[in-house]
């Protein structure tokens, strides 16, 4: 089979539209006709940057969503025909094609009544918010601080808020109408002032959540989205904060059949709530596939989520 497939090229130059060979799928994987691509931070910066190496002719992107139409050995013949999202290995080619080899064990299925387009928006966003989520124990009526209000933090509220926590959120950006409907509490513009956190969720740098660990009580946690708190900012036995790291690609490596099991039945489950209008999700700007590096660009520059639709 030939794939439609955008390629890396070298760091910082714009991927190359072309074809590769895709072989039958290995023991436990299957072939997912992408309908749609999801454009993340990751796709853009690892492009820009290359830290894993990529050699010439890399297919990246993490997230997609399509049908499957193959499956290897071992895998149950019902998968097929099924319509279903994902998020990729970064080691391996990706979504960036309109045919991507993915573990079967790591896909969900996508309700009847989302389109693919806003099925491959939610995978990376999603799944790294419920682990965000995930990591703190539910403690109704705690307050609970969130700084960075991406597409990431504005699903994490939600749970947050749905779970019983009291969300505020630190933003220069985020609306009053958004608060209302996603149930945050208050909006601050900067670090609030006499007022103590059970839980801190930071999307803008280990340095920035590191400053806002003095706002947490004793006990507290802090949660970081993007980079890691190397250093506990307190002295042994005083505060005794839990630091906590969420790094969703980090499971196509460490993680096992269990693990992933757990997560994609969660996301389904995030999948359908969706549906229902139960949480809410901002609708991402479209481009066709001959324009992914136009949505790659969009993504870098303005901040917004983007999604490509394969024809």
């Amino acid at each position: 089979m030939q794939a439609k497939v955008w390629q890396f090229q070298q760091a910082g130059k714009p991927l190359v539209h072309d074809e590769q060979a895709i072989s039958a799928p290995a023991a436990g994987r299957i072939v997912v006709r992408n309908y749609a691509i999801g454009i993340n931070p990751v796709d853009w910066k690892f492009i820009d940057d290359n830290p894993r190496d990529w050699q010439e002719g890399h297919v990246p992107g993490v997230d997609g969503a399509g049908v499957v139409i193959a499956v290897g050995d071992g895998v149950d013949n019902g998968l097929l025909g099924k319509r279903v999202a994902y998020h990729h290995s970064l080691n391996e080619h990706g979504s960036f094609a309109d045919h991507t080899v993915v573990y079967a064990s790591r896909v969900m299925e996508v309700p009847e009544s989302m389109d693919f387009a806003l099925a491959a928006a939610l995978p990376c966003p999603m799944l790294t918010a419920w682990q965000a989520f995930s990591k703190v124990p539910v403690r109704q009526g705690a307050d609970v601080l969130v700084s960075g209000m991406g597409a990431v933090n504005k699903l994490l509220s939600q749970l947050l808020s749905q779970a019983g926590f009291n969300v505020h959120v630190i933003s220069g950006s985020f609306t009053q109408a958004q608060a209302d409907v996603m149930g945050v509490k208050a909006i601050h513009s900067d670090a609030p002032k006499g007022q103590s956190f059970y839980a801190l969720f930071d999307a803008n740098g280990p340095d920035n959540a590191k400053a806002l660990v003095p706002l947490l009580e004793a006990n507290g946690h802090v949660v970081s989205i993007l980079g890691r708190v190397e250093e506990p900012v307190d002295e042994p036995f005083t505060r005794t904060i839990s630091y906590h790291e969420i790094a969703l690609g980090a499971l196509h490596d460490f993680g096992d059949l269990a693990q992933w099991q757990r997560l994609m039945n969660d996301g389904e489950t995030l999948l359908r709530q969706i549906t229902e209008q139960q949480i809410v999700v901002e609708i991402p700007q479209v481009f066709t596939f001959e324009n992914l590096n136009d949505a790659l660009h969009y993504s870098k520059e303005a901040k917004q989520k983007a999604v490509v639709t394969v024809a």
